[in-house]
Protein backbone atom coordinates (compact mmCIF):
# COMPACT_ATOMS: atom_id res chain seq x y z
CA UNK A 1 0.00 0.00 0.00
CA UNK A 2 1.54 3.45 -1.05
CA UNK A 3 0.95 6.35 1.34
CA UNK A 4 0.52 8.67 -1.93
CA UNK A 5 -1.34 6.27 -4.68
CA UNK A 6 -4.09 4.55 -2.97
CA UNK A 7 -5.85 1.83 -5.18
CA UNK A 8 -9.35 1.35 -6.17
CA UNK A 9 -9.16 -1.72 -4.23
CA UNK A 10 -8.43 1.08 -1.21
CA UNK A 11 -11.55 2.77 -1.42
CA UNK A 12 -14.08 1.95 0.75
CA UNK A 13 -17.53 1.40 -1.63
CA UNK A 14 -21.18 1.70 -0.25
CA UNK A 15 -24.65 1.39 -1.59
CA UNK A 16 -26.12 5.23 -0.39
CA UNK A 17 -29.24 4.63 -2.06
CA UNK A 18 -31.31 2.35 -3.90
CA UNK A 19 -28.96 2.17 -6.96
CA UNK A 20 -26.69 4.29 -5.77
CA UNK A 21 -23.12 2.95 -4.88
CA UNK A 22 -20.04 5.47 -4.35
CA UNK A 23 -16.27 4.86 -3.90
CA UNK A 24 -14.44 7.10 -1.53
CA UNK A 25 -10.82 7.90 -0.77
CA UNK A 26 -9.94 10.61 2.05
CA UNK A 27 -6.79 12.57 2.64
CA UNK A 28 -6.51 14.31 6.20
CA UNK A 29 -8.96 16.95 5.78
CA UNK A 30 -10.99 16.30 2.78
CA UNK A 31 -12.31 13.34 1.00
CA UNK A 32 -13.29 12.36 -2.84
CA UNK A 33 -16.07 9.87 -3.80
CA UNK A 34 -17.32 8.70 -7.30
CA UNK A 35 -20.83 7.94 -7.51
CA UNK A 36 -22.72 6.22 -9.84
CA UNK A 37 -26.14 6.27 -10.04
CA UNK A 38 -28.45 3.43 -11.92
CA UNK A 39 -31.04 4.95 -14.79
CA UNK A 40 -33.60 6.40 -12.58
CA UNK A 41 -31.87 6.24 -9.13
CA UNK A 42 -33.05 8.60 -6.72
CA UNK A 43 -30.90 10.55 -4.00
CA UNK A 44 -33.24 11.59 -1.32
CA UNK A 45 -33.39 14.60 0.06
CA UNK A 46 -31.08 15.21 3.04
CA UNK A 47 -28.22 17.87 4.14
CA UNK A 48 -25.03 17.00 6.48
CA UNK A 49 -22.57 19.93 7.81
CA UNK A 50 -19.91 19.49 5.39
CA UNK A 51 -19.14 21.08 2.50
CA UNK A 52 -19.61 19.11 -1.49
CA UNK A 53 -18.22 20.40 -4.27
CA UNK A 54 -18.66 18.26 -7.88
CA UNK A 55 -18.95 17.31 -11.57
CA UNK A 56 -20.90 15.23 -13.17
CA UNK A 57 -18.71 13.01 -15.46
CA UNK A 58 -21.27 10.90 -17.21
CA UNK A 59 -24.97 10.97 -17.55
CA UNK A 60 -27.74 13.77 -17.28
CA UNK A 61 -29.67 14.19 -13.58
CA UNK A 62 -31.52 16.36 -11.99
CA UNK A 63 -29.77 18.28 -8.93
CA UNK A 64 -32.14 19.74 -6.38
CA UNK A 65 -30.42 22.13 -4.16
CA UNK A 66 -31.96 24.50 -1.15
CA UNK A 67 -34.76 26.29 -3.37
CA UNK A 68 -32.51 25.51 -6.73
CA UNK A 69 -33.01 22.73 -9.56
CA UNK A 70 -30.89 22.21 -12.46
CA UNK A 71 -30.47 19.33 -14.97
CA UNK A 72 -26.52 18.52 -15.28
CA UNK A 73 -24.47 16.94 -17.84
CA UNK A 74 -20.86 15.79 -18.36
CA UNK A 75 -18.63 18.74 -17.22
CA UNK A 76 -21.29 20.77 -14.82
CA UNK A 77 -20.53 21.46 -11.30
CA UNK A 78 -21.96 21.99 -8.26
CA UNK A 79 -21.80 23.68 -4.69
CA UNK A 80 -23.37 22.37 -1.36
CA UNK A 81 -22.87 24.62 1.20
CA UNK A 82 -23.06 22.73 4.67
CA UNK A 83 -26.40 21.79 5.88
CA UNK A 84 -28.17 22.80 2.57
CA UNK A 85 -30.90 20.25 2.14
CA UNK A 86 -30.36 18.25 -1.43
CA UNK A 87 -31.76 15.59 -3.70
CA UNK A 88 -30.60 14.02 -6.94
CA UNK A 89 -32.62 12.15 -9.59
CA UNK A 90 -30.66 10.03 -12.42
CA UNK A 91 -32.26 10.20 -15.77
CA UNK A 92 -32.35 7.66 -18.25
CA UNK A 93 -28.65 6.48 -18.13
CA UNK A 94 -26.24 6.04 -15.68
CA UNK A 95 -24.99 8.27 -14.23
CA UNK A 96 -20.99 9.38 -12.58
CA UNK A 97 -20.32 12.25 -10.56
CA UNK A 98 -17.15 13.27 -8.38
CA UNK A 99 -17.87 14.87 -5.15
CA UNK A 100 -15.38 16.25 -2.73
CA UNK A 101 -16.31 16.65 1.00
CA UNK A 102 -14.64 18.85 3.37
CA UNK A 103 -14.59 17.67 6.33
CA UNK A 104 -14.33 13.77 5.80
CA UNK A 105 -17.55 12.06 5.72
CA UNK A 106 -16.65 9.41 8.78
CA UNK A 107 -19.73 7.61 7.10
CA UNK A 108 -18.23 6.85 4.04
CA UNK A 109 -15.18 5.41 5.25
Amino acid sequence: MSLYFPTADECSRHSIFPGVTIAACAAERMMLSLATFEPHAIVEKHSHPHEQVGIVLEGNAIFYIGTEEKTLQPGDLYRIPGNVPHRVVALKERVRALDIFNPIREDYL
